[in-house]
């Protein structure tokens, strides 16, 4: 006989939240079970008897903290995981005396979160496959070869059902918007429009009027009503570029759009009604910048309910060949090949300005080069340069050790397979040992 499939009760008053989690929670190979209030989560519980909660501290009404008390004399072995703001981390630490059995902060890492249920309650009965969940098709320009970017973009199929904000974060030239470009043809608004716009671009005494727009006569070049990329994006998704140059003043009025639903144009006292799902972007570290009193707080925990890190090209170095020769095709119109000592200097370059960086070295490449092959002189001087002060490239590199490798198996051995013990016994962070346990895997 099967094994019923077990369920796990989401409970977040946000419904974007919501259907984030309880989408991932399915892609486990588990049922999911929602519920907007604390209220709603005890008679679920009740009813249905689920097989793990996940409870969001933050609640209207009974709080997360006061509906835990209320779970553990109605089911008291069954397993509450915390969902907290950074603000509220003390409360949730102290709520783990009071029956939680682990917490994590916003925004949830989905590896964490995988990582949490399993310790708790073990893998689903009917596991999908890693490849079971693979990301959708890509778009036959796209490259992706490294692990990186693969589970990169598997984590961005998962969150792109919902209607989350998301914030994409990495250095310049990585291909944040290509991922968010992704995000919106994976999601149910694929037939909407997508609307780009980079905040830096944006005048700072018109960007509240290109966000939110304005009717004639709102100011002195207002010659006609303009709607704006809040409504030009209605029904589908906005990306807001480097989103961490908008100016302060700015910052609470899109918050409140985020948070209603709702924008005011400038000059009007109407608001009306959008439907626009959020997609930020920044090679800022923002919460730093939070720290620096240079973004609010309320509205990068806003937009950060779904957090993508794309890594530097020197990060994901597997994909470096395979870009250069799509890229030269494109150029060239016909294929292109590397010579080896071109693809030498190709490998060992550190590509400070990334995929950007490694295309228009190839676009300056296939100017230069007259035959059907790429000479490192073709190259620009920088990268030969470069390449001549450079060491031979480990093929080991970003390995663990083996002396690193061996001691993390036998402790996690030694723990029976909880990543939370063995993290602690490590003395590392789970997230640490979850990236530690993917390279392994890698090898």
């Amino acid at each position: 006989m099967a094994e019923r499939q077990r369920t796990i009760l989401v409970v977040d008053d946000e419904a974007s939240q919501r259907e984030l989690l309880g989408g991932f929670v399915q892609s486990l190979g588990f049922a999911a079970e929602e519920a907007p209030s604390a209220e709603d989560a005890l008679e679920a519980i009740r009813r249905s008897a689920p097989d793990m909660v996940l409870l969001d501290v933050r609640l209207p009404g009974i709080s997360g903290i006061e509906a835990l008390s209320e779970i553990r004399k109605i089911a008291g072995d069954l397993p509450v995981l915390l969902i907290t703001a950074h603000a509220d981390l003390r409360q949730a630490v102290a709520a783990m005396k009071g029956g939680a059995d682990d917490y994590l902060a916003k925004p949830v890492d989905l590896d964490e979160l995988e990582a949490a249920i399993s310790d708790a309650i073990g893998p689903a009965a009917e596991r999908p496959e890693p490849g079971e969940r693979a990301t959708p098709e890509l778009p036959p320009e796209l490259v992706c070869q490294s692990p990186a970017m693969r589970h990169l973009l598997q984590t961005a199929a998962i969150v792109a059902p919902s209607n989350a904000p998301v914030l994409i974060m990495g250095e310049s030239g990585t291909g944040k918007e290509l991922v968010a470009r992704l995000i919106h043809q994976w999601s149910p608004r694929a037939d909407g429009p997508m609307v780009a716009a980079n905040c830096a671009g944006l005048p700072e005494s018109l960007i509240e009027s290109e966000l939110f727009g304005h009717t004639k006569g709102a100011f002195t070049d207002a010659k006609t009503d303009r709607q704006g990329l809040f409504r030009a994006a209605h029904g589908g998704t906005l990306l807001l570029d480097e989103i961490g140059e908008l100016p302060m003043h700015l910052q609470p009025k899109l918050l409140r759009a985020l948070e209603s639903g709702q924008i005011t144009p400038v000059g009007s006292d109407a608001p009306v009604q959008v439907d626009t799902r959020l997609v930020a972007a920044t090679n800022r570290d923002l919460e730093a910048a939070v720290g620096e009193g240079k973004f609010r707080d309320d509205l990068y925990y806003r937009i950060n309910v779904v957090e993508l890190i794309v890594p530097p090209l020197r990060e994901h170095r597997e994909d470096i060949l395979p870009l250069a020769r799509q890229f030269a095709t494109e150029f060239a119109g016909t294929p292109v090949r590397l010579s080896p000592q071109a693809m030498q200097y190709l490998l060992t370059h550190q590509w400070s300005g990334n995929v950007r960086e490694l295309r228009n070295a190839i676009q300056r490449a296939c100017l230069l080069c007259r035959g059907d092959v790429i000479l490192p002189e073709h190259l620009p001087p920088k990268i030969a340069a470069a390449a001549s002060d450079a060491t031979p490239a480990d093929p080991d590199a970003g390995r663990l050790s083996q002396v690193e490798r061996a001691t993390i198996l036998a402790t996690l051995e030694e723990c029976n397979g909880n990543r939370t013990h063995t993290a602690k016994k490590l003395g590392i962070s789970r997230r640490a040992l979850i990236y530690k346990l993917r390279a392994i895997e890698v090898e």
